[in-house]
């Protein structure tokens, strides 16, 4: 079996692979953004080492994308020695494309348009504020929509909450202003994330090779963030749906989702 620090390696040379392929002229205009743990460990240039410290182990490369680039990441990816997995288009073709390396084992899932797991992120207007990976408020909602946290989610927010502020605006800092509008118009959006945040504060002291000032700068984004869900105006459908509340699940059952 692979030692961890050779497993590492191999996924982040070819995550440098391919985002040099993508930065040739001929590609530059697709929309194709890396999301999972190779993100937040390339958004995260300082604190992204953390990762490792925690035993988080990569297991896949994903991207977001628009469905417009469709014919463009089917070039891209096979010109990369890429297979197209012709089953999964038929399928979910629409939403997702997949594709398989035959000398590596790895595979490459293609998000269009939207995650649609546990809940709803969209994409529109969006993957062109950042590259190469999704904007960083993405990224954040990414891991927070999942109802069934596991430690690998833990740690990725914990790492991007260690690198990168809340604020207003998407330039190496957290669009609160994304999130809370989103969670403001959706009520199982509001409840999934506001539990979680709680979560992820939670987990901060089990992790030991965390140190106290990772902890309080950490501890305090969550709670610049649940600040702002909390004042965020609320539109009618949330307040109908709140009204509901726990009484009707407020989100959907996903076996597996992207990590």
């Amino acid at each position: 079996m692979p030692a961890y620090g050779d497993i590492q390696a191999s996924f982040l040379d070819e995550r440098d692979r391919l985002l040099q392929a993508l930065d040739r002229p001929e590609n530059r205009g697709v929309s194709l953004r890396l999301i999972g743990a190779l993100a937040f460990r390339t958004h995260c240039p300082a604190f992204g080492r953390l990762q490792d410290d925690l035993g988080r182990v990569f297991t896949d490369i994903d991207f977001g994308a628009y469905s417009r680039d469709f014919g463009a990441i089917q070039r891209i990816l096979s010109e990369a020695g890429y297979e197209e997995d012709k089953m999964v288009t038929r399928l979910f073709g629409e939403g997702r494309l997949l594709f398989h390396d035959p000398v590596s084992g790895r595979h490459i899932d293609v998000f269009l348009d939207r995650l649609d797991f546990c809940h709803i992120i969209p994409f529109k207007d969006r993957l062109e504020a950042d590259r190469p990976t999704l904007p960083l408020a993405e990224l954040l909602l990414e891991k927070m929509q999942i109802v069934k946290l596991n430690e690998k989610d833990l740690i990725d927010t914990i790492v991007l909450l260690r690198e990168h502020p809340i604020g207003e605006g998407d330039k190496e800092t957290i669009n609160g202003t994304v999130i809370s509008r989103l969670a403001g118009d959706d009520w199982g959006l509001w409840r999934t994330l506001t539990g979680n945040l709680r979560l992820v504060a939670d987990s901060l002291e089990s992790y030991p090779r965390l140190g106290p000032e990772d902890r309080t700068l950490v501890r305090d984004r969550l709670q610049a963030l649940e600040a702002r869900l909390e004042s965020q105006p609320k539109s009618r459908r949330w307040k109908l749906r709140a009204a509901i509340g726990e009484r009707l699940k407020w989100y959907k059952d996903v076996e597996e989702l992207v990590r």
